[in-house]
């Protein structure tokens, strides 16, 4: 299966291209530029790519980010600390990023006469996204079905839909993944902060899998007491 795996450059991702590259014929990884307060993933990413010998892309849709304003991610917005489980992560929504990336990625697969789309959506960003819901996929395949009918045929792989993170960190070390070279913190700084909700949850889920985690943080042990809370 001729497969065009969305990286971001995080663990999540990274971890899906190398599994891609082990089970079937990775074909390439894409990525997006929709004006992210930092580009520390999208170097991950392609550095993901060199590494397995695909080709990179790199897609600008900056201007169209800009116009998604109000999201902690793309504007002016202090990144909240905590775990996602908290109400205050909703300020991390990007409307409809995920919708907008994959429709584009579909697009180019078919140019590209690829068989399928990969995207590592996970069963812990329900809560908050839902452009990462089971749902969506479902929707989001019956509707490119339409959009390229006679054209071509790419399915949408998310092998980690109904998994927890961990289960991506399990599949990850079995693929070799370089947990080392992946760049997961909202807040771009020297090193991860360890308090926002992507840290919190990738060093959650490297304990539940029970696999040494290589990164380092600036806060290294404040994911315990978001968790809890988080959990409450």
């Amino acid at each position: 299966m001729k497969t065009l795996v969305v990286c971001s450059g995080g663990l999540d991702s990274v971890s899906l291209a190398h599994k891609v590259a082990a089970e079937n014929q990775l074909v390439g990884l894409i990525s997006f530029n929709y004006g992210q307060r930092h580009a520390k993933e999208l170097a991950s990413a392609e550095a993901c790519a060199k590494r397995l010998g695909v080709p990179f892309d790199l897609i600008d849709i900056s201007h169209l980010g800009a116009a998604l304003s109000g999201s902690a991610l793309t504007d002016e917005i202090d990144v909240p600390d905590g775990h996602y489980a908290e109400d205050t992560m909703k300020v991390t929504v990007v409307p409809n990023r995920n919708a907008i990336m994959l429709a584009i990625a579909f697009g180019i697969a078919a140019a590209r006469d690829a068989d399928a789309v990969a995207t590592a959506v996970h069963g812990g960003d329900h809560f908050i996204y839902p452009d990462c819901r089971p749902e969506f996929i479902d929707a989001f395949q019956a509707m490119q079905d339409k959009a390229l009918d006679g054209y071509a045929n790419v399915r949408l792989y998310t092998p980690f839909v109904h998994q927890p993170k961990s289960a991506i960190v399990t599949a990850g070390a079995a693929h070799g993944t370089p947990f080392a070279e992946t760049w997961s913190c909202y807040k771009g700084g020297e090193v991860h902060c360890g308090r926002c909700g992507t840290c919190v949850e990738r060093r959650e889920a490297f304990d539940l899998a029970g696999v040494e985690d290589p990164t380092t943080y600036a806060d290294p042990d404040f994911w315990k007491a978001a968790v809890a809370k988080g959990g409450a």
